[in-house]
């Protein structure tokens, strides 16, 4: 992790001059609202005021989490396997339509996935071949497996960026991951409040109360050890988390912008802030998700998120929905006539 001290401000030279091309463009100043900041924000990561639409990629990590031994998940815990396989056969997926929709590559990562067998289309890095373990009784991972997958997602954006892509997505699948990402942001708000447990994937009202009284207990349980975010991670977290965590910062060390999907991602995004605040000046956030620890970690952070789309897919589908949008800004700053040539 020492190559956190790499981590610079965004370039402000670059910034302003986007900001002077926006306002000599044929509109009213500040008339195309978010589409312009996009592509102030995205001036400042490159350090260029004109990008061309980047290479795009989707990063998907999956990994199982035991704590759905609990009851706090709806879906049974195979399906992390099924989805994966499914992400990476020639059925389709939401993440694989809209993927292609924003022309963007795909790739998979298997954390920790139980009974994955290896697949060419899968990138295999078995931190835990079994899944984090059920934090309610014990640490989801050891320190030492934390620090090695944070530094496996920089290691991503370094490797991704040489070879050619521009943006990278955030996406994740994990049956019951909604409950170590509201315990990792409940931990780093240091909050003990109820409301910011979500339902997730449409849990009923009796498996809701008892994903709720798990969160609370184990927080309580681990309460004297999340000193930090390697510990929260360590205690409540998920390798899906940890390697999110490691590319937001990867986003920062290497000038690459990266955009968060939903609950999942943000909790990642938000231990990465905890780490080292100046990535939040390197992510784009998507949409808002309808979890309500979300709202709370993009405040925490001073950012919020243009789309409300009532999603809660999951998948990194909202990050193929703002790679379009992305996409449209940098066609803005690009091609769009001025004052002066008029």
């Amino acid at each position: 992790m020492n190559r956190l001290s790499q981590i610079t401000p965004p370039d402000s030279k670059a910034m302003s001059e986007a900001q002077k091309l926006q306002d000599s463009f044929i509109k009213p100043q500040s008339s195309l609202g978010e589409l312009e900041n996009i592509t102030v924000k995205f001036a400042g990561i490159t350090g260029n005021p004109r990008n061309p639409i980047p290479k795009k990629v989707i990063c998907i990590f999956g990994s199982d989490h035991n704590i759905c031994d609990e009851g706090v998940c709806s879906s049974p815990q195979e399906f992390t396997r099924r989805l994966m396989e499914v992400y990476a056969g020639s059925q389709n997926a939401g993440i694989n339509i809209l993927a292609g929709q924003a022309n963007a590559e795909l790739r998979l990562y298997d954390l920790g996935v139980k009974n994955l067998a290896p697949n060419p289309n899968i990138i295999t890095r078995k931190f835990l071949p079994e899944g984090t373990s059920n934090f309610l009784h014990g640490r989801a991972m050891s320190p030492e497996i934390v620090r090695a997958v944070i530094s496996f997602g920089i290691d991503t954006v370094r490797d991704l960026k040489s070879e050619g892509f521009g943006i990278i997505g955030t996406g994740e699948v994990g049956m019951g991951n909604t409950s170590p990402a509201c315990a990792c942001i409940m931990a780093g708000l240091k909050s003990q409040d109820s409301s910011l447990v979500g339902r997730g994937a449409g849990l009923d009202d009796e498996s809701f109360s008892r994903k709720k009284r798990v969160i609370l207990e184990a927080l309580k349980f681990h309460a004297h050890n999340l000193t930090d975010p390697v510990n929260i991670l360590s205690c409540v977290g998920g390798l899906d988390i940890a390697a999110m965590t490691g590319v937001f910062l990867g986003g920062a060390v290497y000038h690459v912008p990266v955009v968060a999907d939903g609950v999942i991602s943000i909790a990642g995004a938000l231990m990465a802030y905890m780490i080292e605040p100046l990535t939040r000046e390197y992510m784009f956030m998507s949409h808002e998700s309808q979890e309500p620890s979300y709202v709370h970690a993009v405040k925490a952070m001073n950012l919020s998120a243009p789309l409300k789309l009532s999603m809660r897919l999951g998948e990194g589908t909202g990050s193929a929905i703002m790679m379009q949008i992305i996409d449209d800004s940098l066609a803005i700053i690009n091609s769009m006539a001025t004052f002066q040539e008029l």
